[in-house]
């Protein structure tokens, strides 16, 4: 008898898991893959978008693309889900299926700070990479703010490279001496869980003249006088960058599924409290980063899992294992290699930067691309 499978959210996460169930249970599972956009785009493409080496089009992955046997891809928005009648309503039908696997990742709630809708620029959306690109090319000079403004937040490094990468196309425009460039954050380092890539972030950001400011928030910001708004002072600025507040989506807020903002899954097994759904990705709280290739890693779990409950035995990938590329600029790139579940504690050195790594990126885009639309 077949088990049909329904991943709500085709993001890292999401494709990875179809084309793992594609490859390992095909005859046994049907994937009904659901997300409410047309294309898939890699999180690093934003950057590429933002500094004018790719345009919108370039870096759109259609998931009509998608060519892989037993998963069948509908672009459909979620309405609705009774995790406890594993049931599922979209605009354009209700899904009764076996099994749900959410994957829905996190939304940008940029009316969570004060002002920053109004006055402020993001990266983290396509649209907002083209609207602060626009901006870029007709800065001058001045003072840049680049804030975290809550945590989690996805990709941990981004906040770090996007300040880099600007700082490299400012000296190529010759008006580098003509802008201040700060980089605030709420977190004790750049990258937490690895000191290597911290100390190589910041030691890389003071040999440029970077400032920046840890374990602090800005808790809004005021576009007409153009200053932000920290706990016990305001500091002024000619351009602000804001990394959104993230939050769960709605849907799985009204579905229950939610402790605490996220929702509730067993990191071992990557399940809700209810039968036959899980949840991966950024939507999930797992204690760990929100990045793509831990998604891809509990997809691992998961797929195990429902290969498991298929054939009766298995064991589970341990999951908590990602990788992440790190732009320093200057044309290098680092590589992190991360495992949470490492014996004595978490792991994760620093390789680079270099120029090496900068095809390896390129790479670890193109290969996906080919496993997951099998093309």
């Amino acid at each position: 008898m077949t088990t049909n499978v329904m991943i709500l959210g085709a993001g890292f996460g999401g494709l990875e898991l179809a084309s793992l169930l594609s490859d390992r249970l095909a005859g046994d599972v049907d994937v009904t893959l659901v997300d409410h956009s047309d294309a898939f785009v890699f999180g690093f493409s934003k950057l590429e978008i933002l500094f004018g080496h790719q345009t919108r089009e370039q870096v759109r992955i259609p998931y009509r693309s998608i060519r892989r046997a037993g998963v069948e891809f509908r672009r459909e928005r979620v309405l609705a889900i009774d995790p406890a009648a594993r049931r599922v309503v979209t605009d354009a039908t209700v899904y009764d299926p076996d099994v749900i696997v959410v994957a829905l990742g996190a939304d940008y709630d940029v009316d969570a700070t004060p002002g920053f809708a109004d006055g402020g620029f993001e990266y983290y959306t396509v649209a907002g990479a083209e609207r602060l690109r626009d901006e870029l090319e007709a800065f001058r000079g001045g003072r840049v703010m680049l804030a975290v403004l809550s945590i989690p937040f996805k990709c941990p490094p981004a906040p770090y490279e996007a300040i880099l990468l600007l700082h490299d196309r400012l000296v190529s425009r010759g008006i580098r001496d003509a802008a201040d460039l700060h980089v605030v954050s709420p977190q004790p380092a750049p990258i937490p869980v690895s000191p290597p890539t911290s100390a190589a972030l910041e030691r890389a950001m003071a040999e440029r003249g970077i400032a920046y400011t840890k374990r602090h928030r800005v808790y809004g910001i005021d576009p007409r006088a153009k200053v932000a708004h920290f706990k016990d002072h305001d500091e002024p600025y000619d351009l602000f960058v804001g990394v959104p507040v993230h939050k769960v989506p709605d849907v799985l807020v009204e579905a229950g599924l939610t402790e605490n903002g996220w929702v509730a899954v067993d990191p071992r097994t990557m399940q809700t409290r209810y039968p036959g759904v899980y949840a991966i990705g950024d939507c999930a709280e797992t204690g760990i980063p929100k990045a793509g290739t831990f998604a891809e890693s509990a997809a691992h779990v998961v797929a195990d899992g429902i290969a498991r409950s298929i054939r009766g035995a298995g064991e589970l990938a341990p999951g908590g294992t990602g990788l992440c590329y790190v732009e320093f600029g200057d044309g290098r790139v680092g590589r992190v290699d991360v495992d949470f579940h490492a014996e004595g504690g978490p792991t994760a050195p620093l390789l680079g930067p270099s120029a090496a790594y900068v095809a390896e990126k390129a790479e670890f885009g193109t290969a996906r691309r080919a496993r997951w639309f099998g093309a």
